[in-house]
């Protein structure tokens, strides 16, 4: 393509939110914690929406989008704005007459309060985004508040920008609601009817408001749907776009190809469509082709990939642009998805080395590749001749660097068999060596690895790295908080400890950090839910273990006790999925050299006495790939590279791994796969559902549905909990179960881990001493 009179604008679906220092994440903690009031918190969060307005506009992206904006989830947003609000929310915060008073409830949704329990979470797709579930009964009556997507319009209106609002369609809403009643039968998209005029006056508002564009996101239509389904789609985008006093209407899939929803869209008559033409390039190109284009239409195209952090490659990207030309309207260049996903800017990791750096785009550098790419879409590759040259010779640089590939890594792999996948002897064989060495009472108590990080912890790691603290005060540091630890769970009366983690910053980071082929960032952040944030660390290259990276401190806890400790890892599949995984291998690839290194630290770990090793697994369900077609691949390569980590050891070493947050009943058959002796789940925001699950699908080892909901601040009671293991007890063998957290508790505080797990003890005593 050397020159074309196309146009084409730049946009995005969304941008980061937090700031780029986490601004929204510390005034929102600051404002749970009383120490500001709700007009401050709209403040910070009015200037970090004007600063990415502001951001957005002078980097050249022509239509900006607005309610991409949220103190915590887009999806509880949206159950807000149609009044899907449940009654014990209502109770907890029944005057909301006064902005705190919103706030308050909105917060109580998500978090809880003493007295009601928040909204379920679950993760967002394959993402390691996490959503707050609707719960949509039969008796659910909706009312608009539209006070949030109209809000932030003006907003930007005030500033001369015109934006595009970003709603979550209604479809996808209802798809990911669940029923809290379980009346037989019932279905939240039945309501979907109800649900669709609320859009309609939404859609006039914003119309009167001034917007003459409004994008429908409805992800949910890249994974399978049934004709019943897509016929749903297809009435309610007819009805919507019949309504004459409204925006043009582009409705968004992300994440996957768009399959058979795509012909229903492409001949709707909505004005607009946007596809994902990264991962899904092929087959949205070829959905496209085969529904006959889509004429007249507007076409938002994914060509810069929303999820990862390498750098497009921008010839290939203006390439398929020029091919998507002919099969649309109109043609706008975008991100495969909103940038939330993504880390704010390169240029904020002063540390990393100039060329590595070359080969990264975080949100920041990804508008200049959306705007380079419609300047060459509209002026043809001579006008970007110079940044096409530059961008091809950082991906050669990629290419050739000896970080990448690593000789003695892939001979190492290479030689590895199917007996190093397979323990020694089957379940019950081990389940007796086990029983042996352990000595474990029934319903054994535990927790799932961290404890509280305390300011003193984060500070004591922030001295080491700034060279203020020496290795030796650290280590001693580490050393007084694992003794505090081991005597607390002692005097709570656990059965099995942990060490508490108070030396890792993150599950994945801190493992990254040790090991060749990843790099960590400063200033990384990423949003997981509400105000947690993580670091993913970057997998540059092929990876190993120069050295043990656990086994100094489990070896440590284990000698201030005569109960057995817990070693605790993280999984390869997790590795990957909470990391920016390489793009130039198969992640499966990538999963055996990671697992190859945990292998080694599992044996070292055995070595040194542990006799109870957890590899946590957490994200095996989220990585599931969205469309039923593609998971058996994925699945295989998955569960042989946790069996791969932690099949070497000997009958009497108990593996657990632990899964939270995600819907389970798709990796049943993965998790009996996996074999471990023991798996501990999330289950108390779903009513202990997936103790029947594993019940109903024949899984014979040993389960640990958690007993409390780690990411609320309330503390449960003794009732509570023998509410639930009575539940969980009817449903599987008291034998095999264990008792525990849904998750870790690092960002809890001592007070509520205390008294929680002191609970939990009792409830566990008022189980075993039943008749």
């Amino acid at each position: 393509m050397t020159q074309t009179t196309a146009t084409s604008r730049a946009t995005v679906h969304g941008y980061p939110r937090q700031g780029a220092h986490r601004q929204l994440k510390k005034a929102t903690e600051s404002y749970w914690a009383g120490r500001i009031d709700a007009h401050t918190l709209l403040g910070t969060a009015r200037e970090l929406r004007l600063h990415n307005l502001t951001q957005l506009r002078d980097a050249g992206i022509d239509e900006i989008p607005s309610n991409d904006f949220s103190f915590y989830d887009h999806v509880l947003d949206t159950a807000w704005m149609l009044g899907a609000i449940p009654e014990r929310h209502l109770a907890a915060v029944p005057d909301t007459t006064s902005t705190a008073g919103r706030l308050d409830r909105y917060f109580a949704m998500a978090r809880g309060t003493a007295d009601a329990h928040p909204l379920e979470m679950t993760k967002w797709f394959d993402t390691n985004y996490h959503y707050l579930v609707p719960e949509i009964g039969p008796g659910t009556r909706f009312t608009l508040d539209p006070g949030k997507p109209l809000g932030e319009f003006a907003e930007a209106l005030e500033q001369g920008v015109q934006t595009r609002p970003v709603l979550l369609g209604p479809v996808t809403f209802l798809l990911l609601a669940k029923d809290p009643t379980g009346t037989e039968g019932f279905r939240p998209l039945d309501l979907l009817d109800q649900v669709i005029p609320l859009y309609a006056d939404l859609l006039r508002r914003l119309h009167e408001a001034g917007a003459q564009w409004v994008q429908l996101d409805e992800p949910a239509l890249v994974t399978d749907q049934p004709a019943e389904v897509l016929a749903k789609v297809a009435d309610t985008y007819a009805t919507l776009a019949a309504a004459t006093a409204r925006p043009k209407i582009v409705v968004a899939s992300y994440f996957d190809r768009l399959g058979d929803a795509l012909p229903v869209l492409a001949t709707s008559a909505v004005e607009g469509l946007a596809l994902d033409f990264t991962n899904a390039a092929a087959a949205n190109l070829g959905g496209l082709a085969a529904a006959g284009g889509m004429p007249g239409k507007r076409l938002i195209a994914g060509v810069v990939n929303g999820r990862n952090i390498w750098a497009a490659d921008l010839s290939a990207a203006l390439s398929t642009l020029g091919t998507l030309l002919g099969l649309a309207g109109s043609v706008d260049v975008s991100a495969s998805c909103s940038l939330l996903h993504v880390p704010l800017d390169v240029t904020l990791e002063t540390g990393l080395d100039p060329e590595i750096a070359g080969w990264l785009s975080f949100a920041r550098q990804k508008l200049d590749e959306i705007v380079t790419l419609r300047r060459g879409l509209t002026e043809g590759r001579t006008a970007i001749s110079d940044i096409l040259h530059t961008n091809q010779s950082r991906l050669a640089s990629r290419a050739a660097s000896p970080i990448v590939r690593v000789p003695a890594v892939r001979d190492r792999v290479a030689a590895v068999t199917d007996a190093d996948l397979h323990r020694i002897s089957p379940y019950a064989t081990r389940r007796q060596a086990q029983q042996g060495r352990l000595r474990l009472p029934e319903l054994p108590t535990t927790t799932i690895g961290s404890f509280p990080q305390t300011q003193e912890l984060r500070t004591a790691r922030a001295a080491l790295r700034a060279g203020t603290l020496d290795h030796a005060a650290y280590r001693d540091a580490m050393r007084a908080e694992i003794r505090a630890v081991i005597a607390e769970q002692e005097r709570i009366g656990l059965d099995v400890l942990v060490h508490g983690e108070p030396e890792r910053n993150d599950m994945v980071q801190y493992f990254g950090e040790q090991l060749t082929g990843f790099l960590a960032t400063r200033h990384g952040w990423v949003q997981s839910y509400g105000t947690r944030y993580v670091r993913p660390p970057l997998i540059v290259g092929d990876v190993s273990r120069p050295a043990p990276m656990t086994v100094e401190w489990a070896a440590y806890a284990q000698s201030l006790t005569e109960r057995p400790v817990k070693g605790m890892l993280t999984g390869p599949v997790t590795m990957l999925a909470w990391s920016f995984v390489r793009d130039d291998q198969p992640e499966g690839d990538t999963a055996r050299q990671v697992a190859v290194a945990l292998r080694d630290e599992v044996l070292d770990l055995e070595r040194a006495g542990i006799s109870i090793i957890q590899v946590d697994e957490p994200a095996l369900r989220e990585t599931l790939p969205l469309r039923t077609a593609d998971r058996a691949a994925y699945l295989d390569w998955a569960v042989a590279a946790f069996q791969l980590s932690t099949a070497g050891v000997r009958d009497d070493t108990q593996i657990h791994t632990h899964m939270c947050y995600a819907e389970f009943g798709d990796v049943l058959a993965a998790i009996i796969d996996m074999d471990a002796d023991v798996i501990s789940l999330e289950a108390a925001r779903s009513a202990m559902a997936i103790v029947a699950d594993l019940a109903r699908a024949g899984y014979a080892n040993e389960a640990g549905p958690g007993v409390w909901d780690i990411h609320s601040p309330r503390v449960p009671s003794v009732e509570e909990i023998v509410g639930h293991l009575r539940t969980a007890v009817g449903a599987f063998p008291p034998g095999r179960l264990w008792v525990n957290p849904d998750c870790g508790l690092k960002t809890r505080g001592y007070p509520e881990v205390r008294a929680t797990l002191a609970n939990l003890v009792e409830a566990t005593g008022h189980l075993r001493a039943r008749p």
